[in-house]
C-alpha cells in the first residue's frame, strides 16, 4: 500500500536562518519558493541528494513544540552519510555543535545528534 515518505514538513520560526541552514549548512537542492500570500507564508521545497522532499514553511508566530526530553511525538530527523567524519566536520565548519559519536549497538553503525535553528533534533547515520 504504501510506496515511500513522500515529504517531511518542518515549520520555522526564522524562515531566513532555517532557509539558510538547511540550504548552505545542510547542502539540500532547492526545488521550489513560493509565496502564499493568503497564509502569510513561505513554502521551499527541498531534495535530499535528488530524492525525498522537505518542505520548510515560515508561518506568523508559530507556537513552540516540545522536543526533549523524550516528548511525545516525531523525534528526530535522521540524514544517512558516507562517512560521519566528513559530515561532522562540515557541520563544524558552520559552528554547528554534534553530540558525541555513538554506535547503534544492533547494526553496529555509528551516528550523531545536531539540532537546527529551532532545536529540531537532527542525526547522521553512517551507512
Amino acid at each position: 500500500m504504501l510506496l515511500a515518505v513522500h515529504h517531511i514538513a518542518i515549520i520555522a520560526s526564522d524562515y531566513a536562518a532555517s532557509k539558510r541552514f538547511y540550504t548552505e549548512v545542510l547542502g539540500l537542492e532547492i526545488i521550489r519558493e513560493v509565496y502564499r500570500e493568503a497564509r502569510d507564508s513561505y513554502k521551499l521545497d527541498l531534495a535530499v541528494n535528488g530524492h525525498y522532499q522537505i518542505e520548510l514553511f515560515s508561518f506568523p508566530n508559530p507556537p513552540a513544540r516540545v522536543s526533549r526530553p523524550e516528548a511525545a511525538g516525531l523525534r528526530h530527523l535522521a540524514f544517512a552519510v558516507r562517512d560521519l567524519e566528513a559530515a561532522i566536520a562540515r557541520l563544524t565548519s558552520f559552528d554547528v555543535a554534534t553530540e558525541p559519536i555513538r554506535t547503534d549497538e544492533f547494526t553496529n553503525r555509528r551516528f550523531t545528534f545536531f539540532e537546527d535553528p529551532d532545536g529540531l533534533p537532527l542525526e547522521l547515520y553512517e551507512e
